[in-house]
Protein backbone atom coordinates (compact mmCIF):
# COMPACT_ATOMS: atom_id res chain seq x y z
CA UNK A 1 0.00 0.00 0.00
CA UNK A 2 1.00 3.85 -0.94
CA UNK A 3 2.31 5.87 1.84
CA UNK A 4 0.55 8.12 0.53
CA UNK A 5 -2.97 9.22 1.45
CA UNK A 6 -5.06 10.47 -1.48
CA UNK A 7 -8.41 9.47 -0.14
CA UNK A 8 -9.64 8.92 3.38
CA UNK A 9 -13.18 7.34 3.21
CA UNK A 10 -13.57 7.82 6.72
CA UNK A 11 -12.92 10.62 9.09
CA UNK A 12 -13.38 10.11 12.96
CA UNK A 13 -13.58 13.11 15.02
CA UNK A 14 -13.66 13.75 18.69
CA UNK A 15 -15.86 17.15 19.17
CA UNK A 16 -14.58 17.45 22.90
CA UNK A 17 -12.87 15.22 25.49
CA UNK A 18 -15.66 15.08 28.19
CA UNK A 19 -18.40 12.00 29.03
CA UNK A 20 -21.28 11.51 31.13
CA UNK A 21 -21.06 8.06 32.12
CA UNK A 22 -17.96 7.17 34.71
CA UNK A 23 -17.53 3.85 33.11
CA UNK A 24 -15.34 1.18 34.74
CA UNK A 25 -13.81 -0.13 31.76
CA UNK A 26 -12.65 3.59 30.53
CA UNK A 27 -10.59 7.02 31.79
CA UNK A 28 -11.94 9.92 29.48
CA UNK A 29 -14.73 10.69 32.37
CA UNK A 30 -12.16 11.55 34.45
CA UNK A 31 -10.95 14.68 31.73
CA UNK A 32 -11.76 18.13 32.88
CA UNK A 33 -10.42 20.16 30.25
CA UNK A 34 -13.04 22.27 28.15
CA UNK A 35 -11.25 21.98 25.02
CA UNK A 36 -13.99 21.31 22.16
CA UNK A 37 -13.68 21.35 18.14
CA UNK A 38 -15.31 24.59 17.18
CA UNK A 39 -16.91 24.72 14.23
CA UNK A 40 -15.00 27.10 12.71
CA UNK A 41 -12.59 25.12 13.07
CA UNK A 42 -13.89 22.11 11.66
CA UNK A 43 -14.53 25.00 8.62
CA UNK A 44 -11.07 25.75 8.31
CA UNK A 45 -10.16 21.52 7.08
CA UNK A 46 -13.41 21.36 5.33
CA UNK A 47 -11.20 21.97 1.82
CA UNK A 48 -9.43 19.06 3.05
CA UNK A 49 -12.11 16.89 3.75
CA UNK A 50 -13.74 17.60 0.55
CA UNK A 51 -9.95 16.71 -0.88
CA UNK A 52 -9.72 13.73 0.68
CA UNK A 53 -12.87 12.58 -0.39
CA UNK A 54 -14.37 12.05 2.75
CA UNK A 55 -17.60 10.33 2.83
CA UNK A 56 -18.30 9.47 6.30
CA UNK A 57 -17.59 11.12 10.41
CA UNK A 58 -17.87 9.25 13.26
CA UNK A 59 -18.16 11.58 16.31
CA UNK A 60 -16.85 9.84 18.98
CA UNK A 61 -16.06 10.27 22.80
CA UNK A 62 -16.76 10.69 25.18
CA UNK A 63 -20.40 11.63 24.66
CA UNK A 64 -20.09 14.18 21.34
CA UNK A 65 -23.70 15.19 22.10
CA UNK A 66 -22.27 17.23 25.13
CA UNK A 67 -20.17 19.61 22.22
CA UNK A 68 -21.49 23.21 23.09
CA UNK A 69 -22.43 23.74 19.57
CA UNK A 70 -22.38 19.94 17.80
CA UNK A 71 -25.40 20.32 15.82
CA UNK A 72 -23.57 23.12 14.16
CA UNK A 73 -20.78 21.27 13.25
CA UNK A 74 -23.25 18.16 11.99
CA UNK A 75 -24.68 20.86 9.45
CA UNK A 76 -21.38 22.12 7.90
CA UNK A 77 -20.48 18.25 6.47
CA UNK A 78 -24.03 17.53 6.13
CA UNK A 79 -24.29 20.38 3.38
CA UNK A 80 -21.48 18.17 1.69
CA UNK A 81 -23.42 14.99 1.61
CA UNK A 82 -20.95 13.65 4.18
CA UNK A 83 -22.75 10.34 6.42
CA UNK A 84 -23.05 11.46 9.94
CA UNK A 85 -22.69 8.52 12.37
CA UNK A 86 -23.14 9.48 16.03
CA UNK A 87 -21.10 7.11 18.91
CA UNK A 88 -23.43 7.79 22.33
CA UNK A 89 -23.97 6.63 25.98
CA UNK A 90 -27.60 7.23 25.11
CA UNK A 91 -28.07 9.55 28.13
CA UNK A 92 -29.19 12.67 25.69
CA UNK A 93 -30.91 10.91 23.02
CA UNK A 94 -34.53 12.77 24.23
CA UNK A 95 -33.16 16.33 24.63
CA UNK A 96 -31.39 16.26 21.63
CA UNK A 97 -33.95 13.85 19.49
CA UNK A 98 -35.19 16.63 16.79
CA UNK A 99 -31.59 17.46 15.93
CA UNK A 100 -30.24 13.65 16.04
CA UNK A 101 -33.09 13.13 13.11
CA UNK A 102 -32.44 16.37 11.16
CA UNK A 103 -28.56 16.36 11.36
CA UNK A 104 -27.61 12.39 11.65
CA UNK A 105 -27.82 9.93 9.80
CA UNK A 106 -27.14 7.42 12.61
CA UNK A 107 -26.88 6.61 16.17
CA UNK A 108 -24.88 3.93 17.41
CA UNK A 109 -25.40 3.83 21.28
CA UNK A 110 -23.44 2.06 24.17
CA UNK A 111 -25.11 -0.93 25.75
CA UNK A 112 -23.18 -3.00 28.54
CA UNK A 113 -26.04 -5.78 28.98
CA UNK A 114 -29.96 -5.46 30.29
CA UNK A 115 -30.63 -2.72 32.99
CA UNK A 116 -29.08 -3.96 36.11
CA UNK A 117 -26.00 -5.01 34.75
CA UNK A 118 -25.45 -1.44 32.65
CA UNK A 119 -26.28 0.83 35.02
CA UNK A 120 -23.58 -0.78 36.96
CA UNK A 121 -21.14 -0.65 34.27
CA UNK A 122 -22.22 2.52 33.56
CA UNK A 123 -22.39 3.93 37.19
CA UNK A 124 -25.43 6.18 36.44
CA UNK A 125 -28.18 5.23 38.42
CA UNK A 126 -31.07 4.95 35.79
CA UNK A 127 -28.88 4.66 32.88
CA UNK A 128 -30.85 2.08 30.97
CA UNK A 129 -34.44 4.20 31.55
CA UNK A 130 -33.10 7.31 30.03
CA UNK A 131 -31.09 5.32 27.04
CA UNK A 132 -35.12 3.88 26.67
CA UNK A 133 -36.69 7.12 26.66
CA UNK A 134 -34.17 8.77 24.08
CA UNK A 135 -34.62 6.07 21.89
CA UNK A 136 -38.36 6.31 21.81
CA UNK A 137 -38.31 9.52 21.40
CA UNK A 138 -36.26 9.18 18.27
CA UNK A 139 -38.13 6.68 16.95
CA UNK A 140 -41.58 8.88 17.68
CA UNK A 141 -40.32 11.54 15.59
CA UNK A 142 -38.66 9.05 12.62
CA UNK A 143 -39.96 5.75 13.14
CA UNK A 144 -36.80 4.08 10.97
CA UNK A 145 -34.32 6.07 12.11
CA UNK A 146 -31.65 3.67 12.16
CA UNK A 147 -29.86 2.87 15.89
CA UNK A 148 -27.69 0.22 16.96
CA UNK A 149 -25.97 -1.27 19.78
CA UNK A 150 -22.76 -2.30 20.41
CA UNK A 151 -21.27 -4.20 23.92
CA UNK A 152 -17.90 -3.76 24.97
CA UNK A 153 -17.46 -7.30 26.66
CA UNK A 154 -15.46 -7.40 29.92
CA UNK A 155 -15.97 -9.50 33.18
CA UNK A 156 -19.26 -7.64 34.54
CA UNK A 157 -21.16 -8.88 31.28
CA UNK A 158 -19.54 -11.95 30.14
CA UNK A 159 -22.32 -14.15 31.45
CA UNK A 160 -25.05 -12.07 29.84
CA UNK A 161 -23.97 -11.86 26.37
CA UNK A 162 -27.67 -13.03 24.96
CA UNK A 163 -29.76 -11.19 27.73
CA UNK A 164 -28.05 -7.66 26.19
CA UNK A 165 -29.00 -8.78 22.76
CA UNK A 166 -32.13 -9.79 23.85
CA UNK A 167 -32.56 -6.25 25.84
CA UNK A 168 -31.09 -4.68 22.52
CA UNK A 169 -34.12 -6.44 20.82
CA UNK A 170 -36.56 -5.16 23.07
CA UNK A 171 -35.44 -1.66 22.79
CA UNK A 172 -35.76 -1.37 19.05
CA UNK A 173 -32.15 -1.21 18.07
CA UNK A 174 -31.57 -2.20 14.52
CA UNK A 175 -28.31 -4.34 15.34
CA UNK A 176 -25.89 -5.21 17.99
CA UNK A 177 -22.02 -6.09 17.84
CA UNK A 178 -19.68 -6.86 20.03
CA UNK A 179 -16.30 -5.69 21.10
CA UNK A 180 -13.76 -7.00 23.39
CA UNK A 181 -12.34 -4.28 26.31
CA UNK A 182 -9.27 -2.59 25.93
CA UNK A 183 -7.06 -3.70 28.50
CA UNK A 184 -3.19 -2.62 27.42
CA UNK A 185 -3.98 0.80 25.19
CA UNK A 186 -2.90 4.16 25.76
CA UNK A 187 -6.32 4.90 24.24
CA UNK A 188 -9.93 5.98 26.20
CA UNK A 189 -7.61 9.16 28.21
CA UNK A 190 -4.72 6.97 29.55
CA UNK A 191 -1.43 8.89 30.12
CA UNK A 192 -0.46 4.99 30.27
CA UNK A 193 -1.53 1.68 29.93
CA UNK A 194 -3.39 0.19 32.87
CA UNK A 195 -1.31 -1.45 35.49
CA UNK A 196 -2.41 -5.37 36.42
CA UNK A 197 -4.69 -3.84 39.23
CA UNK A 198 -6.10 -1.63 37.01
CA UNK A 199 -7.06 -4.25 34.69
CA UNK A 200 -8.26 -7.13 37.08
CA UNK A 201 -11.82 -5.41 37.27
CA UNK A 202 -12.26 -5.49 33.41
CA UNK A 203 -10.36 -8.41 32.26
CA UNK A 204 -11.90 -11.99 32.03
CA UNK A 205 -10.73 -14.44 34.66
CA UNK A 206 -9.63 -18.62 33.57
CA UNK A 207 -12.86 -19.20 35.06
CA UNK A 208 -14.93 -16.72 33.07
CA UNK A 209 -13.48 -17.73 29.08
CA UNK A 210 -15.77 -21.23 28.56
CA UNK A 211 -18.61 -19.11 30.24
CA UNK A 212 -17.75 -15.97 27.43
CA UNK A 213 -17.37 -19.34 24.97
CA UNK A 214 -20.91 -20.78 26.09
CA UNK A 215 -22.79 -17.09 25.92
CA UNK A 216 -21.64 -17.05 22.51
CA UNK A 217 -22.01 -20.43 21.36
CA UNK A 218 -26.16 -20.01 22.46
CA UNK A 219 -25.79 -16.06 21.07
CA UNK A 220 -25.17 -17.77 17.14
CA UNK A 221 -27.93 -20.34 17.72
CA UNK A 222 -30.74 -17.89 18.68
CA UNK A 223 -29.56 -15.32 16.13
CA UNK A 224 -27.54 -16.43 13.56
CA UNK A 225 -29.34 -15.67 9.97
CA UNK A 226 -31.29 -12.33 11.32
CA UNK A 227 -28.71 -10.40 10.63
CA UNK A 228 -29.40 -8.62 14.06
CA UNK A 229 -26.19 -10.00 15.65
CA UNK A 230 -23.11 -8.55 12.90
CA UNK A 231 -20.43 -10.94 14.45
CA UNK A 232 -19.96 -14.45 12.95
CA UNK A 233 -19.38 -17.13 15.62
CA UNK A 234 -15.73 -17.13 14.06
CA UNK A 235 -15.50 -13.16 14.38
CA UNK A 236 -16.82 -13.64 18.06
CA UNK A 237 -14.35 -16.28 18.83
CA UNK A 238 -11.62 -13.57 18.14
CA UNK A 239 -12.59 -11.91 21.43
CA UNK A 240 -12.83 -15.09 23.74
CA UNK A 241 -9.40 -14.99 22.03
CA UNK A 242 -8.26 -11.84 23.08
CA UNK A 243 -9.15 -12.37 26.87
CA UNK A 244 -7.22 -15.74 26.85
CA UNK A 245 -4.15 -14.14 25.53
CA UNK A 246 -4.33 -11.50 27.93
CA UNK A 247 -3.97 -14.66 30.75
CA UNK A 248 -1.26 -16.23 28.45
CA UNK A 249 -3.14 -19.11 27.45
CA UNK A 250 -2.25 -18.20 23.87
CA UNK A 251 -0.63 -15.66 21.45
CA UNK A 252 -1.84 -12.36 20.57
CA UNK A 253 -3.11 -12.35 17.14
CA UNK A 254 -3.61 -9.20 14.69
CA UNK A 255 -6.67 -8.87 13.22
CA UNK A 256 -6.91 -7.76 9.58
CA UNK A 257 -6.85 -4.05 9.65
CA UNK A 258 -6.55 -1.20 6.96
CA UNK A 259 -7.45 1.35 9.38
CA UNK A 260 -4.45 3.85 8.58
CA UNK A 261 -4.64 3.98 5.30
CA UNK A 262 -8.19 4.39 4.84
CA UNK A 263 -9.23 6.31 7.84
CA UNK A 264 -8.23 8.57 10.59
CA UNK A 265 -9.03 9.75 14.03
CA UNK A 266 -8.71 13.29 14.87
CA UNK A 267 -8.75 14.48 18.74
CA UNK A 268 -10.56 17.82 20.27
CA UNK A 269 -6.98 19.67 20.80
CA UNK A 270 -5.96 18.39 17.29
CA UNK A 271 -3.89 15.89 17.75
CA UNK A 272 -4.02 13.22 14.50
CA UNK A 273 -3.89 9.32 14.58
CA UNK A 274 -4.21 6.81 12.22
CA UNK A 275 -6.73 4.89 14.43
CA UNK A 276 -7.39 4.79 18.28
CA UNK A 277 -4.66 2.78 19.78
CA UNK A 278 -1.55 3.73 17.88
CA UNK A 279 0.50 7.04 18.49
CA UNK A 280 0.14 10.04 16.67
CA UNK A 281 1.37 11.12 13.88
CA UNK A 282 1.21 15.10 13.43
CA UNK A 283 -1.14 18.00 14.95
CA UNK A 284 -3.60 20.26 13.38
CA UNK A 285 -2.39 23.52 15.06
CA UNK A 286 -0.87 25.03 12.00
CA UNK A 287 -1.16 22.59 9.89
CA UNK A 288 -3.83 21.25 7.36
CA UNK A 289 -5.06 17.62 7.41
CA UNK A 290 -3.60 16.37 3.95
CA UNK A 291 -0.26 17.83 5.17
CA UNK A 292 0.15 15.65 8.48
CA UNK A 293 -1.81 12.42 6.74
CA UNK A 294 0.65 12.80 4.12
CA UNK A 295 3.77 14.31 6.70
CA UNK A 296 7.25 13.06 7.21
CA UNK A 297 5.94 11.26 10.26
CA UNK A 298 2.62 9.91 8.98
CA UNK A 299 4.06 8.18 6.14
CA UNK A 300 7.27 6.38 8.06
CA UNK A 301 4.47 4.95 10.13
CA UNK A 302 2.61 3.97 7.39
CA UNK A 303 5.53 2.53 5.26
CA UNK A 304 6.79 0.27 8.76
CA UNK A 305 3.30 -0.92 9.80
CA UNK A 306 3.50 -4.59 9.52
CA UNK A 307 -0.01 -4.83 11.21
CA UNK A 308 0.51 -8.96 11.69
CA UNK A 309 3.23 -8.28 13.38
CA UNK A 310 2.84 -4.83 15.21
CA UNK A 311 2.33 -5.30 19.56
CA UNK A 312 -0.47 -2.78 19.66
CA UNK A 313 -1.93 -4.01 16.69
CA UNK A 314 -1.97 -7.80 17.90
CA UNK A 315 -3.82 -6.67 21.19
CA UNK A 316 -6.33 -4.37 19.12
CA UNK A 317 -10.16 -4.60 20.18
CA UNK A 318 -11.60 -2.49 17.06
CA UNK A 319 -10.27 -3.16 13.38
CA UNK A 320 -11.29 -1.83 10.14
CA UNK A 321 -10.85 -3.06 7.23
CA UNK A 322 -11.90 -1.18 3.69
CA UNK A 323 -11.59 -2.33 0.48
Amino acid sequence: MSPIIHSLPVLILYPHARCNCRCVMCDIWKRTDADELAPEQLDRHLADIERLSVRWVVFSGGEPLMHSSFFRLCELLKARAIRITVLSTGLLLRRFAEQIVQYVDDVLVSLDGPQPVHDSIRRVPGAFARLQDGLHEIHAISPFFPIAARCTVQRLNCNAIVETAEAAKSLGLQSISFLAADLTSEAFNRLRPWEEARQEPVALSVDDIPTLSAQFDELTALWTGSGFVLESREKLERIVRHFRSHLGLSEPEAPRCNAPWVSAVVESDGTVRPCFFQRPVGSLSGQSLFSVLNGFDAQQFRQSLDVATNPICKRCVCSLYLT
